[in-house]
């Protein structure tokens, strides 16, 4: 009969269990040697298509467990590496991954109460915590907002749609040419109008062009502003915006995927003033977070919005054990079954406090520019424009389009490292978004050694 991971032999069967995945792990990233699989997509498929052999075999496989791992780790793109830079994609924190694990344990599922008693309540307590760090300690936001748990910034940002439809009808959304492509595909998913997009024309929305776009529509209208855009990692005129919205009566939300991790930095908290006027915010700790995926969250400034959520399953929220007391979570999400990703979330809040996390972006945001820098200073470098946030955007000086793009490939088939693009200006750049506190110097200057190498003079 096979183990369990929960129950009284729960630890004594996991312990070894534990010591074949870290093994593996180490042997599997020893394998790889570098932030990615060498040999592009086909080797890499072919070397997987070996270790797997049969999906669903006749008999199992009591090694399953260390060869699927070890060839995962050796195909895999480690953010830990500080080479390994493309995408808003962190190394996680170690103590957040244990929390994890302790989820997958004891696997309650948060769509009632009775299966998730203890991880209720925590997430009951911690999202409005959450929510109090957007909207403010005192006052009335404190005791109106609230948070939700999500997949990330896609689930986010489609439900800040859906409240906005349920509670002003078939509304208008507003957003600039930088916005999320989830914020255009949510609209397909529910049934709006497509998006009226004004310009960014350097990176940002342009407030002239939303006041003219306001006066001009008719109502109701949903304004989305960005904090930390994916390209560049730019945030629009947040103050501005939110007066615009205010005076032609528009609900605001404000995607801060990216940057709603500057809340925890005394240093950088400032870049997100305006951010408690919107009504809805999308946030991310899975990046300025440093959690395991997923954990995103959608802050709202007004709890009584979440009640466009309610629904009703009789064996899963009914109205009598509802009126005994029971919570009743099916208005808490879109989805059923749910992990509880909150526990990872508040085992890291509580074990390093605003001030641990604080520093761990003062860290990035200092090493993106000091990157910065770096690239200002080399003649064979362009740098698009200082940091915002922790992205900085380059290209090989004089270097093509298709120069830029076929280095970016190269490095990526050779395993070398990962660097992410972006179109801006009309050009195309090198993204390098630096999310490892543990970057070093030595580690910027060997990334841009390895670009310069693989450019043709």
């Amino acid at each position: 009969m096979s183990p369990l991971a929960s129950g009284p032999q729960g630890p004594t069967t996991l312990r070894p269990l534990l010591t074949t995945v870290l093994d593996a792990l180490t042997a599997g990233a020893a394998t790889r040697d570098g932030p990615l699989p060498a040999g592009g997509p086909t080797e890499v498929a072919a070397r997987l298509r070996e270790a797997l052999g049969d999906p669903l075999p006749e008999h199992g496989d009591e090694d399953a467990l260390r060869t699927l791992v070890q060839a995962l780790a050796a195909g895999a793109a480690d953010p830990a590496d500080p080479l390994c830079t493309a995408h808003l994609h962190c190394p996680p924190l170690a103590v957040a991954t244990a929390a994890d694990l302790a989820a997958s344990v004891l696997n309650p599922s948060l769509d009632s109460w009775d299966q998730a008693p203890a991880a209720s309540e925590l997430e009951a307590l911690v999202t409005r915590a959450l929510a109090a760090e957007v909207y403010g300690e005192t006052g009335q936001a404190r005791s109106a907002g609230d948070a939700l748990v999500t997949t990330g910034g896609t689930e986010s940002n489609q439900l800040a749609l859906l409240l906005a439809r349920e509670h002003h009808g078939h509304t208008q959304l507003v957003c600039a040419e930088n916005a999320h492509h989830s914020l255009r595909r949510a609209t397909w998913l529910l049934g709006l109008p497509e998006p009226v997009t004004v310009p960014a024309p350097a990176g940002t929305m342009d407030p002239a062009a939303l006041g003219e776009a306001l006066t001009a529509l008719p109502g109701p209208l949903l304004v989305a502003a960005t904090a930390g855009t994916t390209d560049a990692g730019l945030i629009d005129p947040l103050p501005d915006i939110a007066a615009l919205c205010e005076t032609h009566g528009a609900r605001l939300h404000i995607d801060a995927a990216y940057g709603g991790g500057l809340l925890f930095s005394d240093r950088h908290r400032p870049k997100l003033d305006g951010l408690a006027r919107a009504h809805t915010v999308t946030l991310d700790l899975h990046k300025l977070g440093w959690q395991p995926i997923a954990a995103g969250l959608l802050a709202v400034r007004d709890r009584h919005d979440l009640a466009a959520l309610a629904h009703h399953a009789d064996y899963l929220n009914a109205d009598d054990d509802t009126e005994a007391g029971l919570p009743d979570l099916l208005g808490r999400s879109l989805r059923t079954t749910r992990r509880p990703d909150i526990l990872k979330i508040a085992v890291t809040l509580k074990t390093l406090g605003r001030t641990g996390l604080g520093d761990l972006v003062d860290q990035v945001c200092a090493r993106a520019a000091e990157f910065a820098e770096l690239i200002h200073r080399h003649p064979r470098f362009e740098l698009h424009d200082r940091p915002t946030i922790s992205t900085v955007l380059f290209r090989p000086t004089d270097a093509t389009d298709d120069t830029v793009a076929a280095v970016r490939r190269t490095l990526l088939t050779e395993g070398r490292a990962v660097l992410g693009r972006a179109r801006l200006d009309d050009r195309l750049w090198l993204k390098a978004t630096l999310l490892n506190p543990h970057t070093g110097a030595d580690d910027l200057a060997a990334l841009l050694k390895l670009v310069e190498g693989h450019t043709p003079r």
